[in-house]
């Protein structure tokens, strides 16, 4: 008998329609040769202190550091996972070979490896991996089964990061709570949950002690166009008010003059295809839901077959997946009239390597709708909103770039004698103007434009999809043309930095805390951004539970216990954002078999007994007040 394991019952029902197995025996479904169970996500996890000694049990500094000689698992303790795992047991002692049908991510390859070690599992193991629980994408899953020791570095590497976190976790929890915490207040330290923290406090730190500087701005409106005064670079305006209005009393009475007319035709290309980040800042932005809402909506997107494997960060999409895309548009019955554009006078889809490269897809690609009509799902209205943006995402894919034409005019007022700030005789002004010349994919979003979004949807470079398409057209400029304007002077105040929203910091984290706007650059980060796509969501409400972070509106601003924690840990190891990100970089490695395993694991236990020492040796009297 071949035994399947899945990660969700809902999954094994999907998996045992396909191999034709409906007999319903109370925890798996049998039939065709098969044999179909699941587990409910984690059923084991790593042993508690107190399962290696009991001296470990009360928490008490002369025990730190606890590094067991060899890390072990137990079950859960619920009477449903026992119950469960009882059956899992039953049928992988009595089993020909197994099918290990977990999620195929580094997180599902865990859980059932750690399942099979628990139920003594010696048979053969293959591996089912897919992107879509489409019937199509399992059958051609079972067509396509690996010999599960292909997969033996991602488990590794998911091994490696369950043994981090518990080491670190369970040291430096059990140690700042010990040394430094006050009226049975636990002070949770985590690998990833403590630099997110460190984020948002310093964020915090920078607007209260912000000093806003006064700058004046001139400008001057000509023929209903309003021209600003070019400045040195660096500089906003000009540094005190006397020379500005120097400045505009100089130029009040003289003509303006257009020096410069320049167009310049330019092209904006489709947005990325979503991965599991940038699918949370959109659904933030414009609608307002948690990283964690967002998560739950794509998963049960996933799990209605309409869309394809969420926990991903990439953007981009295999070659092999080109030839089926005629087939997802033709089932996104909804968008006709925007897909009908693509085929028109029989063309074909163009293939564009901004999509479609190999080379930046591993286990997974972008996340896009399957075959699967929407129209045939019940769908919520959160979850129709979240479909929505897949779908429109991935038509646009396939539209050509944007046009658009570009235009500077540049003009000057003459004042001789002049001694203002950085000008000397003339003062040069610039205007900008963009006018579409052909939107493309832009159309898809014409209507979306109108949708409620949080008021600074635009704000550090997350612009919405219409944002960088908005027209502002200049009138008909000539070089040498000359006339009377209306020049004006104002103060303008330089303003602290924002906080951030659930969306920021999900880009903050990708990247391990720097501002990137460039995708390229962005993608290039990644590799060093804390935590992983299906995880970031959890940390950000864990630091809510722990009341560590609160929120302010759209806003996130840490609380007075997060504050006193982060500004008690001295040890850069566990709050930059930079230093984790190098550790997130090595399980990447090992995921790639660049990084030896064992290394790591001896590398963490130096660096958590080193952490200890440091600790210890603090002699302040510091201490965390309670949450409230």
């Amino acid at each position: 008998m071949i035994v399947c394991i899945a990660e969700k019952p809902s999954v094994a029902r999907d998996i045992a329609h396909v191999l034709g197995a409906n007999h319903d025996c109370g925890g798996y479904i049998e039939g065709n040769g098969y044999q179909v169970t699941w587990t409910f996500g984690h059923l084991c996890e790593l042993k508690e202190p107190q399962d290696y000694s009991a001296m470990w049990r009360s928490w008490n500094l002369s025990q730190l550091p606890m590094i067991p000689v060899r890390f072990g698992i137990k079950l859960k303790n619920d009477k449903g996972v026992e119950r469960q795992f009882a059956i899992i047991e039953k049928l992988m002692q009595a089993a020909d070979s197994i099918i290990n049908c977990g999620d195929a991510g580094q997180e599902g390859e865990l859980i059932q490896r750690w399942v099979m070690q628990k139920a003594g599992a010696k048979c053969p193991v293959q591996r089912l991996w897919i992107s879509s629980l489409t019937e199509e994408a399992i059958r051609e899953g079972f067509q396509t089964l690996k010999d599960q020791r292909d997969y033996q570095s991602l488990y590794e590497a998911g091994l490696c990061r369950a043994i981090g976190d518990w080491t670190l976790g369970m040291n430096a929890t059990r140690l700042y709570t010990v040394k430094y915490g006050t009226d049975r207040q636990v002070l949770s330290i985590g690998r990833v949950q403590t630099p997110t923290l460190a984020l948002i406090v310093k964020r915090q730190y920078e607007i209260d002690h912000f000093t806003p500087e006064t700058y004046w701005v001139l400008t001057t409106l000509y023929r209903d166009t309003t021209f600003t005064a070019v400045m040195e670079e660096g500089d906003r305006g000009f540094r005190s008010q006397e020379e500005g209005q120097k400045a505009l009393d100089a130029i009040r009475s003289l003509p303006f003059e257009i020096t410069s007319v320049e167009k310049k035709a330019g092209r904006e290309a489709p947005p990325r295809l979503f991965d599991l980040t940038s699918l949370q800042v959109e659904c933030n932005k414009r609608y307002g839901y948690s990283a964690d809402l967002t998560l739950q909506l794509i998963q049960s997107l996933y799990e209605k077959k309409v869309a394809t494997y969420p926990r991903v960060d990439t953007t981009f999409l295999p070659d092999d997946v080109f030839p089926k895309c005629p087939q997802i548009l033709a089932a996104l019955t909804p968008y006709a009239g925007f897909i009908q554009p693509l085929f028109e006078g029989g063309k074909k889809l163009e293939k564009s390597k901004k999509v479609f490269d190999n080379s930046k897809v591993t286990d997974h690609h972008a996340i896009i709708p399957t075959p699967t009509p929407v129209t045939s799902v019940a769908l919520t209205d959160m979850e129709k909103r979240v479909y929505d943006l897949i779908a429109r995402r991935f038509i646009g894919a396939f539209y050509p770039d944007c046009k658009y034409e570009q235009t500077t005019v540049l003009g000057e007022v003459r004042c001789q004698g002049l001694r203002a700030g950085t000008f000397d005789d003339f003062i040069p002004f610039k205007a900008t103007g963009k006018r579409i010349v052909d939107p493309s994919w832009h159309v898809l979003w014409e209507k979306k434009k109108k949708e409620t979004a949080p008021a600074d949807s635009a704000e550090q470079g997350e612009n919405p999809e219409n944002a960088d398409a908005a027209e502002h057209t200049l009138p008909a400029f000539t070089k040498g043309e000359s006339g009377p304007h209306q020049p004006n002077l104002a103060e303008k105040q330089t303003t602290p930095p924002k906080p951030y929203t659930e969306a920021t910091l999900l880009r903050a984290m990708e990247t391990a805390g720097k501002l990137v706007e460039d995708e390229e650059l962005r993608d290039a980060l990644k590799e060093n951004g804390i935590g992983r796509p299906s995880t970031r969501a959890a940390i950000i409400e864990t630091l809510f539970k722990r009341k560590y972070i609160k929120r302010v509106r759209k806003n996130l601003a840490p609380t007075e216990t997060g504050v006193e924690l982060i500004g008690l840990i001295h040890e850069e190891l566990l709050k930059s954002a930079e230093l984790t990100g190098i550790w997130e970089k090595k399980l990447r490695q090992i995921e790639r078999h660049e990084y030896d395993a064992q290394t790591f694991i001896q590398e963490l236990k130096q660096m958590v007994s080193d952490l200890v020492l440091t600790v210890m040796r603090d002699s302040s009297n510091r201490h965390v007040p309670a949450s409230q």
